[in-house]
């Protein structure tokens, strides 16, 4: 049952992953497309990801974050044309009515394809030098529970319009996944005006965030007040919102919310998102007659090159939208040494 607390709910997903009757899923169904109609995001609790992963990766991000800045700088995702690696502070590009560049610093990982497809949207990760206990392996525990989560979400808002769960069969063969892992740094260090993450919405598919236990800092924008909504921070509670390409697809049915990060806290404050979109090729499933015929591929280089600070070559692909076919029709591959 969803737990009403004057903000956004939170909703136990067991009765969906562990039901003991079909009305179970069912209430589970209801509850998320109501908060999806009306939010665009909500709390979730019985997701299935132990919390000694989430303390793992928590954990795993402060051996990274707390390297030198040498170090990181060295595994810059501006270096890598598939957008896998470490991204500064104020590095990313300058939002619309922002007054100055996030706070934040991050980490970008995804699959973990042995080769580079360009542009970049499959291919290997880079990963910091250090023992494989201490970062790679508690990430890539947690990489792979939220992308399990991922597919349950989109099952779950697929029948909340009516759809079978098998839908996801036709847009979501090898989907992209990927996961940014986050700093913001203590309060006392950022400038007046300036956010850990500026307003904005997210452009695709399922969003899963874990947020650092009792270190709250997101805020929500609830579309018919603008009123400002506080997203507490939750030992292993996560939090799920969907982005503009579900609300396209969706017909409007699901919102796609504005937010935001204040870290007010003079400590530094951790945080991860996996973002789970779909096939790089996929179009809209729900409405083969769409006349937007972008595919996931072209919404997400449309949104990083407008908005995020890619390498030049990604920048100068024509298309740069989906592995560009080889004389065979498949895509070329390029080897990572």
């Amino acid at each position: 049952m969803a737990i009403d607390t004057g903000e956004l709910p939170i909703i136990n997903l067991d009765g969906y992953i562990n039901p003991k009757s079909p009305a179970d899923k069912e209430r589970v169904i209801a509850e998320v497309r109501d908060a999806c109609s009306k939010y665009g995001f909500f709390q979730v609790k019985g997701h299935g990801i132990p919390l000694s992963a989430q303390e793992g990766l928590i954990r795993g991000l402060g051996n990274l974050f707390h390297q030198p800045e040498e170090e990181k700088a060295k595994l810059s995702f501006l270096k890598n044309p598939g957008r896998r690696g470490y991204e500064a502070s104020g590095v990313g590009g300058l939002r619309a009515g922002d007054a100055l560049h996030d706070s934040k610093e991050a980490f970008y990982i995804g699959r973990e394809d042995p080769v580079l497809e360009p542009p970049g949207f499959y291919g290997p990760n880079v990963w910091p030098n250090l023992p494989e206990e201490d970062f790679r392996s508690p990430v890539w525990e947690y990489y792979q529970g939220t992308s399990v989560l991922g597919r349950i979400i989109w099952g779950i808002l697929l029948q909340g319009l009516g759809y079978s769960a098998d839908v996801l069969d036709v847009f979501a063969k090898r989907p992209i996944v990927q996961m940014k892992m986050i700093r913001y740094p203590p309060s006392s260090l950022t400038k007046p005006g300036q956010f850990g993450v500026g307003a904005h919405t997210d452009f695709g598919g399922v969003t899963v965030l874990l947020q650092e236990p009792a270190k709250a800092g997101l805020e929500v924008q609830d579309s018919e007040t603008k009123e400002w909504l506080p997203v507490p921070s939750i030992e292993d509670v996560l939090v799920i919102n969907c982005g503009d390409m579900i609300q396209k697809w969706s017909g409007g049915a699901y919102k796609s919310a504005k937010h935001r990060v204040i870290n007010k806290a003079d400590t530094e404050r951790f945080s991860c998102a996996t973002f789970w979109h779909g096939d790089a090729s996929a179009t809209n499933p729900l409405n083969p007659e769409d006349a937007d015929k972008d595919t996931v591929g072209q919404l997400l280089f449309k949104r990083f090159k407008s908005q995020f600070s890619l390498p030049k070559e990604a920048k100068d692909q024509p298309q740069g939208v989906a592995p560009h076919p080889n004389e065979s029709g498949m895509p070329q591959q390029v080897k990572v040494q």
